[in-house]
């Protein structure tokens, strides 16, 4: 898995291409959560599920059914008044993005037994042709070692500076349009 860092930074990333009307600090923290949630099926590991069932990691919290049903389910508990206007879609449509990165940025690591994109109809692990980043360890205690900081070295490079010139180029877009 790439890191809780580098997936926060990509949803930051990924919401800088929204209107400021939308873009609140209550916005960006949800995106947040959103992007690092699907990591939350390293638990099933103290209840014996292994790592390649459904519900192990990198299962069903990493497809793009569940990225969809979380998306849904957010706009609905903390934006439940804009979900019948378009901007409701807008929502939707960010924390769906946010949480499916998630699964993006794990496909694209050196390390795991891939990703259940298309979970439950196709419980198949997947891994992108490109996978440049580092496999993040599990467990804060592993993170903060030599591998952990490999780790960071990594995202910066491969993470960072993709989410910097997208951050970038929306405000230079900004800039353009509101001349």
């Amino acid at each position: 898995m790439a890191s809780a860092f580098g997936h926060a930074l990509t949803a930051i990333a990924l919401g800088k291409a929204y209107p400021k009307y939308m873009t609140t600090w209550k916005f960006f923290i949800l995106g947040m959560v959103c992007s690092i949630i699907p990591d939350a099926d390293v638990i099933t590991f103290k209840f014996g599920v292994p790592y390649e069932s459904f519900w192990g990691h990198r299962g069903f919290s990493h497809s793009f059914l569940f990225a969809l049903l979380l998306g849904v389910l957010v706009t609905l508990l903390f934006y439940r008044k804009e979900l019948s206007k378009l901007r409701g879609i807008g929502y939707v449509f960010y924390f769906f993005i946010s949480t499916a990165s998630h699964s993006i940025l794990d496909a694209m690591t050196s390390g795991g037994l891939g990703v259940a994109f298309f979970s439950p109809w196709d419980n198949s692990r997947y891994f992108l042709p490109w996978r440049p980043i580092k496999v993040s360890p599990i467990g804060v205690e592993s993170f903060f070692s030599e591998w952990g900081m490999m780790v960071i070295s990594s995202e910066l490079v491969w993470i960072g500076i993709p989410c910097t010139v997208f951050i970038l180029l929306f405000y230079v877009i900004r800039k353009m349009v509101n001349r």
